[in-house]
C-alpha cells in the first residue's frame, strides 16, 4: 500500500470516528465528520471540496460548517474577489477546549440554571411533600451546576489553565507518546 493510500485510509477512519463521537460533545455526526476531515488536512478547503470528499450535499456541508463556526472549531476565510469561503480547523488545543466548554455552558448549563432560579421561589411557597422533594432536588442540581459553572468560568478566564499547566501536560503527553511509538518501532 502506498503512502497516499495509507493516508487516505487513516483519514477515512479518523473522519468516521469523529462522526461517531460528535454526539458526545453536542454536535451533529455530519459536523463531526467535517471537522475530522479538516483536521486530517494541511490546508483549508471550500464547501465543494468538503462535500465531494465526504459525499455530503451542499446543504449538509453548509449546515455542518455553520455549526462548527458557531462552536469555534472552524473559522472561515473569504477568498478575495469571490463569494467562496475556505474552512480552516482550529488547531490550538486550548482554544478548542475553551470553545467547546463555552458553547456547552451557553447552550446547556445557563438555561438549566435560569429555569431553576425561576422555579425555586415558587416551590418555596408550596407546602406539599412533592413540592418539598422537588425543591430539594432542584437546589442540589443548582449547587452542582453552579460549582461546575464556576470552574468553567475560571477555566474560560484562563485561571485554571495556568494552574494546571495544560501546555506543560500536553508537552509531557506528547513526549511520552513519542517514546511509546519509538519503543514499538524497535
Amino acid at each position: 500500500m502506498s503512502d497516499k493510500q495509507d493516508m487516505h485510509q487513516l483519514s477515512s477512519e479518523f473522519v468516521q470516528l469523529w462522526g461517531h463521537l460528535a454526539g458526545f460533545w453536542g454536535i451533529t455526526p455530519a459536523s463531526g465528520r467535517v471537522v475530522g476531515w479538516l483536521i486530517s488536512r494541511s490546508e483549508a478547503a471550500g464547501a465543494e471540496e468538503i462535500g465531494e470528499a465526504l459525499e455530503m450535499s451542499r446543504g449538509a456541508v453548509s449546515m455542518a460548517t455553520r455549526e462548527l463556526v458557531d462552536w469555534g472549531l472552524v473559522r472561515t476565510e473569504k477568498l478575495p474577489g469571490t463569494r467562496r469561503l475556505l474552512y480552516h480547523t482550529e488547531t490550538e488545543l486550548e482554544k478548542v477546549i475553551r470553545n467547546i466548554i463555552q458553547t456547552r455552558k451557553r447552550r446547556e448549563w445557563d438555561p438549566i440554571l435560569e429555569h431553576i432560579e425561576r422555579s425555586l421561589p415558587q416551590l418555596r411557597g408550596q407546602k406539599s411533600k412533592d413540592a418539598s422533594a422537588f425543591r430539594e432536588r432542584l437546589e442540589e442540581i443548582q449547587t452542582v451546576i453552579t460549582a461546575v459553572d464556576d470552574m468553567a468560568a475560571s477555566f474560560l478566564a484562563g485561571g485554571v489553565i495556568e494552574k494546571l499547566g495544560l501546555k506543560f501536560m500536553l508537552g509531557k503527553a506528547r513526549k511520552g507518546l513519542r517514546k511509546k511509538q519509538a519503543g514499538k518501532k524497535s
